[in-house]
């Protein structure tokens, strides 16, 4: 239930773009996904994937509409190069990019389709269950102990007064005495 593509022209970007919309999703989805948008890779994408079905109906009996996109793998290529004619004779180089597509479909599991709904239902059991413990305090301290502990922690007292370096001390005096000689 395989399909490939190697070095087909179109850029692994281009391609990327198209292939994240059908990752994952049924084969009839995909089909619908793909044919409604117009892109280049989203035709190229089309015909992988109705080859996939064929391999996947002929080779292995299975029903198309049963089936699910797995993977599906865009790897750049070799690169060819073209060129551009610039001015004076110049000619610049331009790199044009090849892809390998490769798609697996599969058949869906019972516990994919049913999806998150199984998972809420089981998170909701859970918060419903839940049972809080308490906390139990060592009752052999005395209050005498804790008073004795809180003295211990009070804070030191800070002078409010902000140092200064000697630097800012120069710079402010000499700021004065400009200002001094200025108003004279």
């Amino acid at each position: 239930m395989k399909a490939h593509l190697k070095s087909t022209r179109i850029a692994p970007k281009k391609a990327n773009l198209i292939a994240k919309m059908i990752r994952g999703k049924s084969v009839s989805e995909a089909l619908e996904i793909l044919e409604s948008t117009n892109k280049n890779a989203a035709r190229i994408l089309e015909r992988l994937l109705r080859s996939a079905m064929a391999n996947a109906q002929n080779n292995d009996n299975q029903n198309p509409d049963e089936l699910v996109i797995k993977s599906l793998i865009v790897n750049q290529a070799q690169a060819y190069h073209r060129g551009i004619p610039m001015a004076r004779g110049r000619v610049r180089s331009i790199r044009k990019f090849l892809s390998h597509i490769s798609l697996t479909l599969g058949v869906a599991d019972q516990e994919d389709s049913k999806g998150t709904k199984g998972a809420m239902e089981k998170k909701e059991k859970d918060s419903s269950q839940k049972v809080e413990k308490k906390v139990k305090r060592d009752s052999s301290k005395s209050k005498t102990d804790t008073e004795k502990g809180s003295k211990a922690l009070k804070p030191k007292k800070t002078t409010s007064s902000p140092k200064v370096s000697a630097k800012s001390k120069k710079s402010s005096d000499s700021s004065v005495s400009s200002s001094s000689s200025v108003s004279s």
